[in-house]
């Protein structure tokens, strides 16, 4: 009887446990990570450049939910706004297969918004995922995105 007991328990802990991860740490979805975009867009054209770099890199600010984060780079791939890739020229990142996703980003902001999708790590599991990434230019030099894994 104590073995079943003792069974029990570990077992209901782990399950506790793992509602509480997930509850903790929820995973956003392709139309959330647009809607984030909108809204940050949105911010953009009301508040300027400089308040809205400010509010994208705040870490416990509007344009922060979950894995859900808003990046902003100008057209050359220069990164103003991300949680940890702040200052540094993107341009010749690759994907997971090699593929310039942020040069295709570039070109899709050139035409006003749209989608872009590419293999990347996910922070969580660790594993290599697909990615898509709403685009949307908010300025004749600068663009915005928020990236959700499918």
């Amino acid at each position: 009887m104590k073995m079943k007991k003792a069974s029990l328990i570990g077992l209901m802990c782990i399950f506790f446990a793992t509602c509480i991860v997930t509850a903790s740490f929820a995973v956003g979805t392709p139309e959330q990570a647009k809607e984030m975009v909108e809204k940050a867009a949105a911010f953009y054209k009301s508040n300027g450049k400089d308040k809205a770099i400010a509010a994208y890199n705040d870490p416990k600010g509007q344009f922060r939910k979950d894995d859900l984060f808003i990046f902003m780079l100008d057209m050359n791939g220069m990164c103003y706004a991300h949680f940890n890739l702040v200052g540094k020229n993107l341009l010749d990142l690759k994907d997971a297969d090699g593929k310039f996703f942020v040069k295709e980003q570039i070109e899709t902001a050139k035409k006003g918004s749209g989608w872009v999708d590419y293999k990347w790590t996910n922070p969580t599991t660790k594993k290599i995922q697909q990615k898509t990434s709403f685009i949307i230019k908010v300025d004749d030099k600068h663009y915005i995105g928020c990236g959700a894994f499918k």
